[in-house]
């Protein structure tokens, strides 16, 4: 399974941008998605998750209720809506996924990964 991450950039702060994830390769039933990222200087850390069809998603608590995950099965795609954006969401943000219907927030249990793209806020 290859991941590839896209739609990283500069924003202001309270911006908003999407990323994206396409997955290619032997898609698995079951696979769970989600967006990590990792700030200079700070350990990688969880920021949403999604169930392979979408019933469960979950967020960090920093995030919640300014981003979004979905998922577009036919397209294997997932997406990260990201709203009110503030400096410290500055960070490469990296899709994962996990072969197992349940979300983990735990990076170790994820066994793919993308490449990362960076997503910088300004103040």
């Amino acid at each position: 399974v290859q991941l590839q991450a896209s739609g990283g950039g500069l924003v202001q702060a309270g911006g908003s941008l999407r990323v994206s994830c396409a997955a290619s390769g032997r898609i698995f039933s079951g696979f769970t998605l989600a967006w990590f990222r990792q700030a200079p200087g700070k350990e990688r850390e969880f920021v949403a998750g999604i169930s392979w069809r979408g019933a469960s998603t979950r967020y960090a608590d920093s995030v919640k209720g300014r981003f979004t995950i979905s998922r577009d099965n036919a397209k294997n795609t997932v997406y990260l809506q990201m709203n009110s954006l503030k400096p410290e969401d500055t960070a490469v943000y990296y899709c994962a996924a996990r072969i197992s219907f349940f979300v983990s927030m735990t990076s170790g249990e994820y066994h793919y990964w993308g490449q990362g793209t960076l997503v910088t806020v300004s103040s």
